[in-house]
């Protein structure tokens, strides 16, 4: 079970996440990307956006994965999270994006895993989910 500390603290980079990267993408590179099997630009660039107090590690946008860093928030500093986004589709589906979320807590110095309540992964692919289709209609309307 996450703790309401862990709690707040992904509350509030979901709450960030809507204010960040209002831009359009680039229309030409999206149909090249997808032309060659890439995943869902409108996923990818949701994704970047949603995730972005966590600290990138590594993005491949051909094979659809980005890894994100352990990072601890001011709220919860004896805990720390980290993710990885799987973007599985190069259409804009609901089941085009998988979240899995880690958790450790530092114990006398020593971090180790925690439990990670089973909505948290399912909230944030429904924001990312979310934020796609907001790209994608930004960008048709």
């Amino acid at each position: 079970m996450i703790k309401p500390m862990t709690a707040a603290a992904f509350a509030a980079m979901i709450a960030l996440s809507g204010c960040l990267s209002g831009g359009k993408s680039n229309s030409a590179a999206d149909a090249a990307a997808q032309s060659v099997g890439a995943a869902n630009p409108y996923l990818w660039r949701a994704t970047l956006d949603t995730m972005a107090p966590l600290p990138l590690v590594s993005a491949d946008a051909l094979g659809g994965l980005v890894i994100y860093d352990w990072k601890s928030f001011e709220g919860a500093p004896a805990e720390r999270i980290k993710a990885t986004v799987y973007i599985l589709d190069s259409r804009l589906r609901a089941d085009g994006v998988k979240v899995s979320v880690y958790r450790q807590v530092n114990t006398e110095g020593t971090w180790t895993d925690a439990a990670v309540d089973s909505e948290t992964g399912q909230q944030l692919e429904n924001k990312i989910l979310e934020r796609a289709r907001l790209l994608k209609a930004s960008e048709i309307g």
